[in-house]
């Protein structure tokens, strides 16, 4: 019997190889990007400050559910793009800082996050984004809204902002686009033909009106921080700020006097 000559047979290992890399991206990377947990339709939330349920129709007689948090003679009113684990339960208690600096604050789910419903995909997610700022805007006519967005939420933040009016963007542990935060995981693999969300952050941010400010920490273990600084040095304009939290993590900000400087700034 004919021997298999040992370079052929690393070859055909790694080829191998590569194919289940590229065959685990592709069909796994919803499973990836998000980090849903679930809630049953009768969870009763517990929050410290007076709040509502919202829900918005979609599709197929689903809906998305979020959380509101009104003021009473509120400062301003806050739409806020939560990041990519947990529910509203959880990110209601973050947006907590801002309720309790006078800011009435909608908090939302995203599809299979939560109580919300619907089918996943990047077009959808957009559509749901504007829909959430539509309900804002019914709520706060004459309000000023500020929109904030996190990690994940940074991409719909910026979208419906690159769309809409609103006071300031507000953009915490942004990436550049989910194409470039993967280039540096799997540096190895054709992203551009594998991933089927693209949340191209940097394609939205110059169409944007308002000024716009990027908060992130040196020390961010999940969207490094060149990812933040290359997305501000991509903003064209001039009215856009940067602010640099020395260590600070990717779900930490909070603790460091930096963030809460720049917040008395943008948030007073």
């Amino acid at each position: 019997m004919r021997k298999i000559k040992k370079p052929l047979i690393l070859l055909f290992i790694v080829a191998n190889l590569y194919a289940i890399g590229c065959g685990g991206l592709y069909f796994f990377q919803e499973n990836l990007i998000f980090h849903p947990s679930r809630l049953v339709q009768d969870y009763e939330f517990e929050f410290e400050n007076t709040f509502e349920e919202v829900y918005l129709d979609i599709e197929d007689g689903q809906r998305l559910h979020g959380i509101h948090f009104p003021v009473e003679n509120a400062k301003g009113a806050m739409l806020y793009y939560h990041g990519n684990a947990g529910d509203v339960q959880r990110w209601g208690e973050i947006t907590t800082y801002f309720v309790e600096k006078g800011y009435s604050v909608i908090v939302m789910d995203y599809r299979q996050y939560g109580k919300s419903g619907g089918t996943l995909s990047e077009e959808a997610l957009y559509e749901d984004s504007l829909k959430w700022y539509a309900f804002a805007k019914a709520q706060y006519s004459t309000t000023p809204l500020h929109i904030y967005g996190r990690s994940l939420g940074t991409t719909f933040a910026t979208y419906v902002a690159s769309k809409n009016p609103a006071e300031q963007l507000i953009l915490e542990t942004p990436f550049y686009s989910i194409q470039d935060e993967a280039k540096s995981r799997f540096p190895f693999l054709p992203l551009k033909h594998l991933l089927k969300y693209k949340f191209p952050t940097y394609s939205f941010i110059n169409d944007v009106q308002m000024p716009i400010s990027i908060i992130h920490g040196t020390d961010d273990g999940v969207v490094d921080y060149d990812h933040g600084k290359r997305l501000f040095d991509h903003i064209s304009k001039s009215d856009k700020d940067l602010t640099t939290v020395p260590e600070g993590g990717h779900n930490n900000l909070i603790q460091f006097p930096e963030y809460l400087e720049v917040m008395e700034t943008l948030l007073p």
